[in-house]
């Protein structure tokens, strides 16, 4: 759908709307005329650093109106911001880098915003999640995002144990000084040799993208002191192919378990890719043969 269809041109811009605008994760080239036209024309911007998006704000002589909107605040800030909304005002959201409302505290925004029945418009542009896969060399056709890895080892390698059988590629947000600390982690979990790339300060002027084994990434990420945004992408688990025939699954997991036959026909049958039809009529001639 064009923009025209939404706002149209050489009118003013619809009031009583949160625009969520995506604005650059570096180079400030990447901002688009769309999102440049929003942050010029609403009424109030809402910003997770202030001081970051003045820069932004200096740059292409952006003169809205700027309020704090991060963590910290959100509850109280959010309702003012709804009020606002509510008597016709047009807010636009913006992160730090990116776009707003991913791994952000604007997703609560939104959730109050529709609540109230104020439309909510995305204005798309840059994201550090999809720049990074693009370039990562993983599996882009399944994927998932799991925003920031938790802060403690403990917790770290719970959620890691939890992902380690995943076949999609993982996405994660990292504090540069907690990688090496992650990626030793991960390969505590998930074995020195699983596919990883690390996406360092994207589409600046130090742009790194590592790529390679999480034991090679641990070598190299130990070498220096880490600095930027960190991207970390762990690549599809290999799938293990079974040691056993589908008769000596059937027969173990009959001796040490109390699965009933379905039960245990339906996970041989996911282990092995087969399909249950074929495991329960191997499963029937076990247990004929089985009979006195």
């Amino acid at each position: 759908m064009s923009d025209e269809a939404l706002e149209p041109q050489g009118e003013s811009i619809a009031t009583g709307i949160l625009y969520l605008v995506a604005t650059p994760i570096g180079n400030l080239e990447d901002i688009t005329l769309r999102a440049l036209r929003i942050l010029k024309e609403v009424d109030l911007v809402a910003a997770e650093d202030t001081r970051h998006s003045r820069k932004l704000f200096s740059h292409f002589g952006i003169s809205t109106p700027l309020t704090s909107y991060h963590r910290h605040i959100e509850a109280g800030k959010g309702e003012k911001i709804i009020e606002s909304l509510l008597q016709g005002k047009s807010v636009a959201l913006i992160s730090d880098a990116g776009m707003p409302a991913i791994a952000d505290p604007g997703y609560r925004l939104v959730c109050r915003c529709l609540e109230e029945g104020v439309r909510v418009m995305a204005i798309p542009g840059p994201s550090a999640v999809i720049t990074a896969l693009s370039v990562s060399g993983l599996s882009t056709d399944r994927f998932a995002f799991e925003g920031f890895l938790p802060a403690k080892s403990h917790g770290r390698c719970e959620l890691l144990a939890s992902l380690k059988g995943e076949n999609r590629t993982l996405i994660f947000y990292e504090a540069p000084h907690r990688l090496l600390a992650s990626l030793q982690d991960m390969v505590a979990v998930c074995g020195a040799t699983r596919e990883v790339a690390v996406a360092r300060e994207l589409t600046k002027v130090h742009e790194e993208v590592f790529r390679g084994s999480l034991s090679a990434a641990v070598d190299h990420f130990s070498q220096s002191r880490v600095r930027g945004e960190i991207v970390v992408m762990l690549g599809p688990a290999v799938e293990e192919k079974p040691t056993e025939t589908v008769r000596e699954a059937l027969e173990r997991l009959h001796k040490e378990t109390r699965l009933s036959r379905r039960e245990i026909v339906k996970r041989v049958a996911r282990d092995f890719g087969l399909p249950g039809s074929e495991v329960y009529r191997q499963s029937l001639e076990l247990s004929a043969e089985e009979e006195p």
